[in-house]
């Protein structure tokens, strides 16, 4: 008997990470997180997730297509912010299984 969270894991498979150069309204949903994606590659790729960060740097939000439609995941920090280092700006990510 599989797990709940094993089922979930093998679903989610994420091959590529994509940092976004511009903040997002946290205010925006699956929508226009998606739109954004859509702006700027044309689509949004299968097992690729899509990062966004406020203009403060305090919450996150992922956009994540798991080959079958999209997940939007938020994140907010009450002390410090997120950190988007000038050398990841507009860089892909690729992720190596292990």
């Amino acid at each position: 008997m599989r797990t709940i969270s094993a089922h979930v894991a093998a679903m989610i498979k994420i091959d590529e990470v994509w940092l976004a150069t511009e903040p997002l309204d946290m205010r925006a949903g699956p929508d226009t997180a998606l739109a954004r994606v859509v702006q700027v590659f044309g689509s949004a790729r299968p097992h690729c997730a899509y990062l966004f960060a406020n203009k403060r740097g305090n919450q996150l939000k992922v956009l994540i297509h798991d080959g079958l439609g999209i997940w939007l995941c938020a994140r907010r920090l009450n002390e410090g912010k997120f950190h988007w280092g000038e050398t990841w700006r507009g860089k892909q990510l690729q992720l190596d299984d292990e």
